[in-house]
């Protein structure tokens, strides 16, 4: 997911793919690399076990990483063939702590991925952290400034009631993309800028 931005989740390995690409990705290169994989292949665990390596990195090579990204992409493949029958769909239907638990056991999965996938595909109540959530909702005070991952997911999920979770994920992104910009942010037009602790913030 290029950082996600609240597209439904009608395939969830697809998803997983999209999410692996957007890792230290663009979004616009994200964007291109999975409209060229999804051309190239059907987005099932079988086909991209089936497919070449090669096959993977030529549709990869608009995304960062993408030798290192291919190989996770098949071996991840292989994997949920093997222990999942193909199905994530079996993980998302665990109880939250279980399924996460159990996603961040696969290689290439961190908490980023894991949580776009139970946020977005099985409606689980988690706030993923993308960099623009992250660096959002530190300049604002919603999250500790030198926190953690965990920290981050956490503080938000304190602040705000689960069922508004997908919406303050999908704003905070928003905001991030538009105005909160890690360098040269836009705070003089920034809706939030009389409530916002770092107003004309400088780069980071």
């Amino acid at each position: 997911m290029p950082e996600w931005t609240g597209s439904p989740c009608r395939n969830v390995f697809a998803t997983l793919i999209r999410t692996i690409i957007s890792q230290n990705t663009s979004d616009v290169n994200t964007a291109r690399a999975f409209e060229k994989i999804s051309k190239k292949f059907r987005m099932t665990p079988e086909a991209f076990s089936k497919a070449s390596l090669e096959e993977i990195e030529e549709c990869l090579k608009p995304a960062g990483l993408y030798r290192n990204k291919s190989r996770m992409i098949k071996r991840l493949s292989n994997i949920i063939l093997e222990k999942f029958d193909g199905k994530l769909e079996k993980v998302l239907a665990l109880p939250t702590e279980e399924a996460r638990k159990t996603l961040l056991m696969l290689p290439g999965i961190g908490r980023k991925t894991a949580d776009i996938l139970l946020l977005f595909c099985a409606k689980k109540p988690v706030v993923p952290v993308d960099t623009h959530v992250n660096r959002v909702s530190r300049r604002l005070g919603l999250a500790p400034a030198q926190g953690s991952y965990e920290e981050v997911r956490l503080a938000l999920q304190s602040l705000y009631d689960a069922e508004d979770y997908l919406a303050v994920h999908v704003l905070l992104i928003l905001l991030g993309r538009k105005y909160c910009k890690a360098r040269k942010p836009l705070c003089g037009s920034c809706p939030l800028n009389d409530v916002c602790p770092r107003v004309n913030v400088e780069d980071e």
